[in-house]
């Protein structure tokens, strides 16, 4: 059932991947304290080099990015030089891995940076940080114009960075509920100006952010990550559908390498998107798609098969199991998956 896993696919003229199975983004938060990677990390990667794709942990792509410590940078020399330790591992195993830039929007703390954190608009989130529970979420503050013209020459910079680093491509997080999600979504957007208020000005900087990294490293590196349905950090509105309807529609004529849907459970279901999230993205977008979200190899196969989307990602399996992909394909037997394993790279 799972052998069309097995099977090499293109993404594009330029890069094949291996197989069809993704090792999805995961937070660790392992780099030094200057967010620099280090050779535990380089080792963490090599051991999964066998996916057809490694999607690195989230990377911050500015200090005031940060929401959660020691997640690693891509914005100092010494932190692209961690990270070409990282990629070289990787290739030299064989394998592929591409970049997540992450701003983190109202996500992120002034603990990290000394502040302001900064969002669409001065909309907080409740809560506190995760792994620093004493630190509770802070009132943003709402971008200028200036400074969202800014944060496009940041990430176009950052995806300049990952080349540089020796990163195959990079995935743009444009989803749950960080930075560029938080423009897509009526309940952190509340501007009136050029970036709000409609679908085409809710859309305006992320698909900036999309265009300037694609005239930086070209589309065939460039993908991304969306979350039309708001579950984490973020209120559902129905507004929001006809934003994405807009945004993937736009997405559709720039030839991405893939569109990755943002969720952790793809059983979840949403009114407005009249159902499953990676059933609405296909239904609006035909080019190559990456599911995720609790699936198994198995059910993933069978996905595939359906035509719901083409690769499959797969997130918390691949830190109990290294050897994930040949674990499926021998059908061995998976080691569950708990939380102390977050505790160390192994």
């Amino acid at each position: 059932m799972t052998a069309d896993l097995f099977q090499p696919y293109a993404l594009n003229a330029s890069i094949t991947l291996n197989n069809k199975i993704l090792m999805a983004p995961l937070t660790r938060c392992q780099a030094d304290d200057d967010l620099v990677p280090t050779q535990a990390m380089a080792d963490y990667y090599a051991r999964r080099a066998d996916a057809g794709l490694i999607i690195s942990e989230a990377v911050i792509i500015r200090p005031d990015g940060q929401g959660y410590p020691n997640t690693p940078g891509l914005f100092t020399p010494e932190q692209i030089q961690g990270w070409q330790k990282v990629t070289s591992a990787v290739h030299a195993k064989g394998g592929k891995i591409f970049a997540q830039l992450w701003h983190t929007g109202r996500v992120a703390h002034s603990h990290f940076f000394g502040g302001p954190t900064v969002a669409p608009s001065a909309v907080k989130i409740e809560g506190t940080v995760p792994r620093q529970r004493e630190l509770a979420y802070e009132i943003p503050k709402a971008l200028t114009g200036e400074e969202i013209a800014q944060l496009v020459a940041d990430y176009s910079q950052a995806a300049a960075n990952a080349i540089d680093a020796g990163f195959d491509g990079v995935e743009i997080h444009g989803a749950n509920a960080y930075l560029i999600d938080q423009f897509l979504h009526h309940d952190s957007n509340r501007r009136d100006d050029e970036f709000g208020g409609t679908p085409e000005n809710m859309a305006r900087f992320p698909l900036a952010v999309v265009d300037a990294i694609i005239k930086r490293i070209g589309q065939d590196r460039t993908a991304l990550r969306v979350s039309p349905g708001a579950y984490v950090n973020m209120q559902g509105d129905s507004r929001d559908r006809a934003v994405f309807d807009y945004f993937l529609k736009q997405l559709e004529s720039r030839q991405l390498a893939y569109l990755h849907v943002g969720i952790f459970d793809d059983a979840l279901t949403f009114d407005y998107l009249d159902g499953r999230v990676s059933d609405y993205v296909r239904a609006h977008y035909s080019q190559t798609l990456v599911g995720v979200g609790s699936y198994s190899a198995e059910t993933g196969a069978q996905a595939i098969a359906d035509g719901r989307f083409d690769l499959l990602a797969i997130g918390r399996p691949f830190i109990a199991n290294p050897d994930y992909v040949v674990r499926v394909r021998d059908r061995q037997p998976l080691v569950s998956y708990s939380d102390e394993m977050l505790a160390e790279l192994v």
